[in-house]
């Protein structure tokens, strides 16, 4: 039995996608870590203390969102590395609930995508 798989040429395209993705992802999870980081000096000191009270509570609550988009950019770089792996394997873009061959324009959304548009349905 020949097993359906994507080709080389196929791999490869969505080896150099997937890299782009990953690259940008990284720049991005920088981008959210040194927001997380900058503690936000925006100079509250000198007006009233009820504003200064607004500003914390809305301080604490985008480092919390902060650390939830931090959490979720790294979980995705993961998935990117993960769907690199599978290229070298050569199971890339086989479903891995229904094993038919996902497709291709949902790869190119979703470069990390492991399940078939049929097999994420079946899970609602």
């Amino acid at each position: 039995m020949e097993t359906t798989r994507y080709s080389d040429k196929d791999l490869q395209d969505f080896k150099s996608i997937i890299e782009n993705k990953i690259v940008k992802a990284k720049s991005d999870l920088e981008l959210i870590k040194s927001a997380y980081m900058n503690n936000g000096n925006n100079g509250t000191e000198d007006t009233s203390p009820t504003f200064k009270a607004f500003e914390e509570g809305s301080e604490t609550m985008s480092k919390e969102a902060n650390t939830q988009l931090a959490i979720r950019q790294e979980k995705f770089v993961r998935d990117l590395k993960s769907a690199l792996i599978r290229i070298q394997n050569k199971t890339y873009g086989i479903c891995r609930v229904t094993g038919k061959l996902i497709n291709k324009k949902r790869l190119e959304l979703v470069p990390h995508a492991t399940l078939s548009i049929e097999a994420k349905n079946l899970q609602k």
